[in-house]
């Protein structure tokens, strides 16, 4: 009899002290968007008491000008020609708490690859030297 009077009191308090989400904005990891992968697109709330929280999909609505959506990540095709994305991002419990954002597109292809270890230990480091006054 107490779990079932303790179980509706726990669900009504939550409900009762629910922070509200006053703000959405983009908190980005990047300046561009690459080609041939999901980029997640991170979207943060600011509380009614001032804290900060990653929102995701379950809370909103991601809608872009190219491509598609998988949660909080936009697919971007290799074979594109696109060079930027439009981003809108919808509050779903509040659709008034609306931000855009436009990301281009990297161009610049990732050929580049990092030096071994072997490579690393072979150049000598660069030092400066001190002059004397």
């Amino acid at each position: 009899m107490k779990k079932l009077l303790l179980f509706p009191l726990l669900v009504f308090h939550t409900v009762i002290f629910a922070q509200k989400i006053d703000s959405i904005y983009f908190n980005l990891y990047t300046d561009s968007l690459k080609k041939g992968t999901y980029n997640y697109i991170n979207v943060e709330g600011k509380l009614a008491n001032g804290s900060i929280r990653p929102l995701d999909s379950t809370q909103l609505s991601f809608i872009s000008s190219y491509s598609k959506f998988s949660g909080n990540s936009l697919w971007i095709p290799f074979e594109t020609n696109e060079e930027k994305i439009n981003i809108t991002v919808i509050l779903k419990n509040n659709p008034n708490k609306v931000i855009y954002k436009t990301i281009y597109i990297k161009k610049k292809k990732e050929d580049s690859q990092l030096k071994t270890v072997d490579e690393i230990l072979a150049d000598p480091p660069k030092t400066k030297s001190k002059k004397r006054h």
